[in-house]
């Protein structure tokens, strides 16, 4: 094994503030990448900055401001947390946080790291897809392309059928459900448009069925009766998504009088989309609608199921990089 071994963990990203200033910035450079919007620049940039962050800047900034956790977004707190106790459980390795957008950039990230002789690249997506994994490993790959002894950069694809990150989940799942007995256990994908599923051959929905069917595997061992439903959230845009819709969904479950526990494999950490449009948003959409009881089961965030998980990860990368 080589002497100089780096981790690089990189999530989606976060506004530095909950501002609009922050928040503008952020939005603007998210929502510039093609791998998220595939509209041309011509076309997009102008509606991007002259309607869509203008028309929802305000309603944007008043859910970061629910949500923002010990002056920070809860998204990079925990990452943080998790990076740190990952670097304890693992202190020959040098580990490192990025966002692919906004701070802490993934340049500074590698910069730090490019003394090293490998660089292990665990993308926090369980699930791959273009719009995601592929846009962390395209800007690595553009950023380090003029790197005159390059480091070797080893990425791994996703890990939705890793036992041990289905494992982690079916633990948190059962802690919870065990107390609230739901009559349904949602597990809510973020979504993605249609078009790029057939355009790009992007796997990511069997991913996320794959995950699914592993989890629901499991749980029916301990709750045979427990209805196990999958759906997707966070539309954005007039174009067809994936479905069915969360919100939809939780609306006639709602006139069904179920009572309903909502989980998000897909978010390794809880932010906005899990605290704000699924804790708050579409916990009064099922109350209003005249459900019984709804319950919010975390993301696996800095626990020690999510430590353990990283710590497999990417020991098993080590071991490839170094066969």
């Amino acid at each position: 094994m080589t002497n100089k071994q780096g981790v690089l963990i990189v999530n989606l990203g976060t506004p530095s503030q909950a501002t609009p200033k922050a928040i503008k910035n952020y939005l603007g450079e998210f929502l510039r990448d093609r791998h998220v919007v595939d509209i041309h620049p011509v076309i997009w940039l102008p509606i991007l900055y002259g309607i869509v962050i203008p028309k929802r800047l305000n309603y944007i900034t008043k859910h970061y401001q629910k949500i923002w956790l010990n002056e920070q977004s809860p998204l990079l707190y925990y990452s943080k947390q998790l990076c740190q106790k990952l670097q304890h459980q693992r202190p020959n390795l040098q580990c490192e946080l990025a966002m692919n957008y906004g701070e802490p950039s993934l340049d500074a990230a590698l910069n730090r790291l490019k003394h090293c002789d490998n660089i292990e690249v665990i993308s926090m997506y369980p699930q791959y897809s273009t719009t995601t994994t592929l846009a962390v490993i395209n800007k690595i790959k553009t950023l380090t392309k003029s790197w005159l002894t390059p480091p070797k950069i080893n990425y791994r694809h996703d890990y939705a059928d890793v036992p041990v990150y289905i494992e982690a989940l079916v633990k948190q799942i059962d802690e919870y459900i065990c107390i609230e007995q739901p009559d349904v256990l949602m597990l809510s994908y973020h979504g993605i448009p249609i078009s790029y599923i057939k355009k790009r051959q992007d796997e990511y929905v069997t991913r996320c069925e794959l995950t699914s069917q592993l989890i629901k595997q499991a749980i029916n061992r301990y709750y045979p009766k427990l209805d196990i439903i999958m759906t997707y959230q966070s539309r954005f845009g007039k174009g067809k998504w994936t479905e069915p819709n969360t919100s939809d969904v939780l609306i006639e479950l709602a006139k069904q009088q179920k009572s309903v526990a909502v989980t998000c494999p897909g978010f390794a950490v809880d932010c906005i989309e899990t605290l704000h449009e699924i804790d708050i948003e579409n916990r009064e959409l099922f109350m209003q609608s005249g459900g019984e009881k709804f319950s919010y089961i975390p993301a696996l965030n800095d626990s020690d199921l999510q430590v353990n998980l990283l710590i497999a990860l990417t020991d098993s990368l080590l071991i490839k990089a170094n066969s």
